[in-house]
């Protein structure tokens, strides 16, 4: 029987960066930190630069003939990368289809609750497949069931556009909900008052001008 392998416990090794005495080439193309160019110099004298500025002789490209350096600080510059690659990493979240599930006589509460779960998988990104399921001859209230679903959808209106309309499927009834791109137009405050502010619908009777009080004979 052949020896088992030893797991190998050492770390893996990392790849260092190609800066400063890490570079070989002994002509370099040198790009100076402000972005001017230092043109084509020894890699001695690129290093004597670049100390005497008090930053880093970084390799930028290899491939090119001669090899391009960069004047810079390299440690910003990492730090700088990093923070742009966690960035993009929260930027290329997975989009999943969360399902929310009920019956169309659900109770109040029950129904605040659906509404909570949705409202939270519509803030992390998610669709919501809304499904309103049926049980032996309920199948015959799809009409109700598909209130129930709009209603859902007009509560959530602010978290929520409609992607797919209430649709039955076998013994379900589902919508598709996904997250709001542009923001809900707000109504004007201004259009509860006026609809509430009184309104003078009989004409009130004309003021006598003053010729007709004078001509007005005195009482006895």
């Amino acid at each position: 029987m052949p020896p088992r392998p030893r797991f190998d416990r050492r770390a893996p090794v990392r790849e260092l960066p190609n800066i400063n005495d890490r570079i070989s080439y002994p002509q370099l193309r040198v790009v100076d930190a402000d972005g001017s160019q230092l043109g084509v110099i020894d890699r001695e004298k690129a290093l004597e630069v670049a100390q005497e500025r008090e930053l880093d002789l970084v390799l930028v490209s290899e491939k090119a003939d001669p090899p391009v350096c960069r004047i810079m600080d390299y440690g910003k510059y990492k730090f700088e990368q990093e923070k742009k690659a966690k960035e993009a990493k929260k930027k290329s979240h997975q989009t999943e289809v969360k399902e929310v599930k009920m019956r169309y006589k659900i109770d109040q509460h029950d129904y605040d609750v659906r509404i909570g779960q949705a409202t939270r998988f519509l803030k992390a990104g998610d669709k919501v497949k809304c499904t309103v399921i049926f049980r032996g001859r309920e199948i015959q209230h799809t009409a109700l069931a598909e209130t129930l679903l709009r209603r859902m959808a007009n509560d959530l209106e602010e978290q929520a556009e409609i992607q797919q309309a209430p649709k039955r499927e076998g013994r379900n009834m589902i919508m598709f909900l996904t997250p709001r791109k542009t923001p809900l137009a707000k109504k004007d405050s201004d259009e509860p008052q006026a609809a509430t502010k009184a309104v003078r619908t009989i004409p009130s009777p004309p003021r006598p001008t003053a010729a007709k009080v004078a001509s007005k004979p005195p009482q006895a």
